[in-house]
């Protein structure tokens, strides 16, 4: 006879009671050092919180109203199949390493090319994978670092960028993708920035881009006839100006070219060129919108334009006419961010991936009949209320020398956590990147469980806020951006609702180097510090990150071969400015990062413990810029509660 509702009770808590009491062991590709042993109270309690995922949009059917969709059931991100709005999510990949990017060859879709790396190396290689064949074909060498393919507009070709001539340099390829023996290097080029961006209708050109910074890059035809590329004259540098362009694309009859460009012009606008004179004047679309224009795409009729405008971090979505400009529909949707923007090719509906505090990730797509989202994924939150997630405040300030500066502030709900709330400021990366006002995930137990406030800053050297604001961390102005950081700690002091006396700070990639920074800056200020595979010293991060990137980095950060910026960099580097850090810090590394070295971790993690800095370090063997599989983010975000329960809230 099975026992009864209470006995079952009973024993479920008996069973919950002699878990707490036990350790989670250590995973054998982790390597976690002074980390304390993970009681099995915590996984409990933290549970929920981990089993939230997300959808991403990808690309849509060509022949059916069908999405393709990147989310996670398992370990890692996967290609999905959706046949309708809201319906079973089928899987189509199932590999141990995630699947960065994919799309269906156009027109006919029997077949799919998709892109993927190794152990976080970010040495991707583009796969074909055929309906019913779980056995994928490479279409690259398997050594090299390629980019994902734009399709010929026949769907016959896809050209992709690739470094396998000299690991530096990313040359321009082209393969059929039914027959990988036919790849053939079409462009050799100078530098690790260049990008496909698109092929004209005819397919006699290929739209290029030379990234060479975030405010310096240029756009080029490559003519396949001649074999040669050459610069669009409107989008070259004016009187000695750098300009930055981005997200060329030709129109459907293949008569202009579209682009978003600062050319004259301190924000992203959308402007058009009419590729038979390349003349240097530009039609702007959108230079009655303040803001960058961050993604766009042409309807199959080439009448109408879908734009997205990053206003505040908050994204706006619009139809406009393509040779005006003009507004045709504003459709509403709720504050959050827009990406992914694609038209489906056989009617008037445009899908994307829509997130925001209270929404993880989802496909969505709206008619320009019907001013209407409708939901193609829904997502879950491990159980939890999504209208339980606290939404931000929007606060700007006024930096040390007057520079605007501003943050998202999410508050804990006062009524559950009354009083002075401890503080955790994270700081994103890039430097050229944005904290938005997105699915927090598994941070939301951060302000729900543990009732820590999170200040999530954009200073300066941030995306979003013109090219001007752009700049004013490069080369020697590099530690202003860090002063930022200082003003924002002087804020939470002044607040009634925030404890001056428990503030911590934590970041990834660049926002590591700015963890570090602060630690050195305001350790007496700060209760501890989290940096995750974050930048310890500029000289040896630009000496050792792969070779690709290296001269896009300089760009940023200054050469690190010419003296006084030599010197300059060493003055800053954390590495040696540990004698200023007091409090304690978690380190947080992946073996294979190709961007910010091991090394940068491993040097700041002796140089602290030479210090006698209480440190704990987090290693994974087996990912790279970031954990990216769920058995090692899950470790990640233990080690970090117990850190900060132990550092900032007690």
């Amino acid at each position: 006879m099975p026992p009864s509702v209470p006995a079952m009770r009973t024993i479920f808590a008996l069973l919950l009671l002699l878990s707490i009491g036990h350790a989670a062991e250590v995973p054998e590709n982790l390597v976690a050092e002074k980390i304390p042993a993970i009681p099995e109270g915590l996984i409990q309690r933290t549970a929920p919180y981990l089993e939230s995922r997300t959808a991403a949009f990808l690309d849509w059917h060509p022949l059916r109203r069908e999405v393709l969709v990147n989310t996670r059931f398992a370990e890692t991100p996967q290609l999905h199949q959706v046949k309708t709005p809201g319906g079973a999510r089928k899987q189509l990949t199932f590999f141990k390493e995630p699947v960065a990017a994919a799309s269906f060859k156009p027109a006919t879709a029997e077949y799919l090319i998709y892109l993927q790396d190794t152990g976080g190396g970010e040495f991707f290689q583009l796969y074909r994978l055929d309906p019913g064949n779980p056995h994928p074909t490479l279409l690259t060498d398997g050594k090299s670092r390629n980019s994902m393919g734009v399709w010929s507009r026949r769907g016959d070709r896809i050209a992709y960028t690739s470094t396998r001539r000299n690991g530096k340099d990313t040359d321009i390829y082209v393969v059929d993708p039914t027959n990988p023996a036919s790849t053939r290097l079409i462009l050799q080029v100078n530098g690790g920035g260049w990008q496909v961006q698109d092929w004209s209708p005819d397919e006699q050109y290929l739209l290029l881009l030379n990234y060479i910074s975030i405010n310096e890059s240029y756009l080029h035809v490559f003519d396949f006839k001649s074999g040669t590329a050459l610069m669009v004259p409107a989008s070259a540098s004016e009187k000695g100006k750098k300009v930055s362009h981005a997200n060329g694309k030709f129109s459907r009859d293949g008569k202009t070219i579209y682009f978003t460009t600062d050319r004259d012009f301190e924000f992203h606008r959308l402007v058009s060129l009419n590729i038979d004179s390349m003349r240097p004047a530009i039609s702007s679309l959108t230079t009655r919108i303040k803001w960058d224009i961050e993604d766009y795409d042409i309807s199959p009729d080439g009448k109408t334009i879908a734009i997205v405008s990053n206003e505040d971090g908050f994204s706006v979505l619009r139809f406009i006419d393509a040779v005006t400009g003009r507004d045709k529909s504003t459709p509403k949707i709720p504050q959050g961010v827009i990406s992914n923007l694609k038209w489906h090719e056989k009617n008037s509906e445009v899908a994307f991936t829509f997130a925001s505090a209270q929404s993880p990730g989802d496909v969505y797509s709206i008619s320009t009949k019907k001013d209407e989202m409708v939901r193609w994924t829904e997502s879950e939150t491990g159980g939890l209320d999504p209208q339980d997630f606290r939404t931000p405040e929007l606060v700007k300030l006024r930096s040390f020398d007057d520079v605007p500066i501003s943050a998202f502030v999410y508050h804990p709900d006062p009524t559950r956590f009354p009083g002075k709330r401890p503080s955790l400021m994270i700081i994103h990366g890039g430097p050229e990147g944005q904290s938005l006002p997105t699915f927090l995930a598994r941070n939301n137990f951060f302000l729900n469980e543990l009732g820590i406030a999170l200040v999530v800053p954009n200073v300066r050297g941030s995306a979003g806020y013109g090219k001007t604001f752009l700049t004013l961390d490069n080369g020697l102005r590099r530690e202003d951006s860090v002063r930022d950081i200082g003003v924002i700690i002087q804020w939470i002091k002044t607040q009634k609702s925030l404890d001056p006396d428990r503030i911590a700070v934590m970041g990834g990639s660049y926002g590591g180097y700015m963890t570090l920074a602060s630690m050195v800056h305001f350790s007496d200020q700060l209760r501890c510090g989290i940096d995750i595979v974050g930048i310890s010293d500029f000289v040896t991060f630009l000496q050792n990150t792969q070779d690709y990137r290296r001269d896009l980095r300089r760009a940023e950060y200054g050469d690190e071969r010419v003296p006084q910026i030599r010197e300059y960099l060493e003055k800053i580097a954390p590495a040696k400015n540990v004698q200023k850090i007091t409090k304690p810090m978690l380190i947080i590394q992946g073996k294979n990062d190709p961007r910010v070295p091991l090394s940068e971790s491993e040097q700041m993690v002796a140089a602290l413990r030479g210090a006698n800095i209480e440190t704990w370090y987090l290693m994974a063997k087996d990912e790279g810029h970031g954990f990216k599989k769920k058995r090692n983010i899950d470790f990640q975000f233990y080690s970090t509660v117990m850190f900060l329960e132990k550092n900032l809230i007690k």
